[in-house]
């Protein structure tokens, strides 16, 4: 049966549009998500094969939700692939739209049950040799497949290519592209980030293209946009599914044109950006689900890089918290560390990946800021990483104990916004709503600054 798991090994993803396969070329139908993520089965030219969970058919998938015989593909002469439903109990949905028989293209993605095709032609999938560095800008890995991930960086950066950048909350998305931006000829040149999730709906637009004054209630003054703002550089779009519809539209006409808008003028204005967008989510899964456009994800996904999760490279844990160490100014070699701390730092799954890693640092390094060995750091590795449980001392009298989990408290809570503030105490003082002076008292108190 045609169905091996794909490698670990990074793939450039040269999705272009949509279209039907060169002529001559095998299709592969890939799952990139489901229980069966990573199966694939071959294409070839007037051989259908069949999807589902019974023996014998040529994709064979365990999801649950699939039915034993749920699609058939097949691949014609002229490239398109013909679709059709077998009577399937949940139906096939092609690009989120529900079909019985119809034609798809390379690239295109299909949604039976829970579990999501991708249609790939051979050509689209171009294996890199992994690079021999073992740092890219601000990243550092040890990790086969993050030198996968440094090997496509590196060659990518000396384009103006667009990029996205797939994987988890806090995996490096913005230090790859930050790093790329510095290893380019835009270097020189502005860098400007933008995290489309934490923009109002009403507000994405004019962030991004700018407005002109009276556009819109409470435009007193005109503003120019991201796009603007970062002409000659890269702009980084983070959080990219979340953008609405209407402006993914004016987003992909800005990127086919090099030319902006402004919200409220009839003024269009030339730029030279190269964009970088990066998401969380699988754009492709957005697609079909037909919450994102197709033609905005294969002009923004020219090159499409998965950053894998820490938690599958954990060899990378104790090489990236020794840089972090080195860039706050404490040379404490890893060989010097105990073998109890490098065991539990191990054995965690990072969830927040290095964001997390380096909030475990920051914070053991603002609850001991005198330190003088790894050992000595505090590192608070698991379920009490975000939130410090504080003990009650019952062999005291009341208000011994009471004032002792007031100075626990508050030690955590200072040691904690110290580390987000990185020791930034007018930024802490805001954020907590004290007097800046009352705060340092405080973190005197505590031990927490000199």
């Amino acid at each position: 049966m045609p169905q091996v798991a794909i490698t670990a090994r990074t793939q450039i993803l040269s999705d272009g549009v949509l279209g039907p396969a060169p002529r001559g070329q095998r299709l592969e139908v890939v799952v990139v998500e489901g229980p069966d993520m990573g199966r694939l089965a071959t294409l070839e030219k007037k051989v259908s094969i069949v999807v589902g969970c019974e023996p014998g058919c040529e994709l064979l998938l365990t999801d649950d939700r699939v039915s034993r015989r749920h699609v058939r593909l097949e691949l014609r002469d002229d490239g398109v692939v013909e679709v059709e439903d077998l009577g399937s109990r949940n139906g096939t949905m092609l690009e989120g739209a529900r079909v019985q028989r119809a034609e798809a293209r390379a690239g295109a993605t299909l949604k039976v049950g829970k579990t999501f095709l991708r249609l790939l032609a051979g050509s689209e999938r171009v294996a890199i040799a992994p690079s021999q560095s073992r740092r890219f800008g601000e990243l550092v890995a040890e990790s086969l497949a993050m030198r996968e991930v440094f090997a496509v960086l590196e060659r990518v950066a000396e384009s103006d290519v667009t990029i996205l950048l797939e994987g988890e909350t806090g995996v490096g998305k913005e230090l790859a592209a930050r790093a790329i931006h510095a290893a380019g000829d835009r270097r020189d040149k502005p860098f400007v980030a933008i995290d489309c999730s934490a923009l109002p709906e009403h507000l994405v637009e004019s962030e991004l293209f700018g407005h002109v004054r009276g556009a819109f209630t409470g435009a007193t003054d005109a503003r120019k946009g991201a796009f603007l703002h970062a002409h000659g550089g890269t702009l980084f779009l983070d959080e990219l599914a979340t953008m609405p519809s209407a402006v993914q539209v004016r987003l992909l006409r800005v990127l086919e044109e090099r030319k902006v808008r402004a919200v409220g003028s009839d003024v269009e204005k030339r730029v030279d950006v190269r964009v970088i967008a990066a998401s969380r989510e699988s754009l492709a899964l957005r697609v079909a689900e037909g919450t994102f456009r197709a033609d905005l994800l294969y002009r923004l996904g020219v090159v499409t890089v998965p950053i894998p999760p820490l938690r599958v490279r954990r060899e990378d844990v104790i090489p990236m918290l020794s840089a972090m160490l080195v860039a706050r100014g404490k040379e404490w070699p890893s060989e010097t560390w105990p073998r109890s701390a490098t065991e539990r730092l191990l054995a965690h799954d990072w969830p927040g990946n290095a964001r997390e890693l380096r909030n475990v640092l920051d914070r053991a390094l603002a609850l001991a800021p005198h330190a003088k060995t790894f050992e000595e750091l505090p590192l608070r590795v698991g379920p009490t990483t975000e939130s410090t449980a504080l003990s009650v001392r019952s062999d005291l009298p009341f208000s011994e104990a009471k004032q002792a989990v007031i100075d626990a408290f508050e030690r955590a809570y200072l040691a904690d916004v110290l580390a987000r503030t990185h020791g930034n105490l007018s930024e802490a003082a805001r954020q907590m709503g004290l007097d800046r002076k009352h705060l340092r008292d405080l973190c005197t108190k505590h031990g927490l600054r000199d």
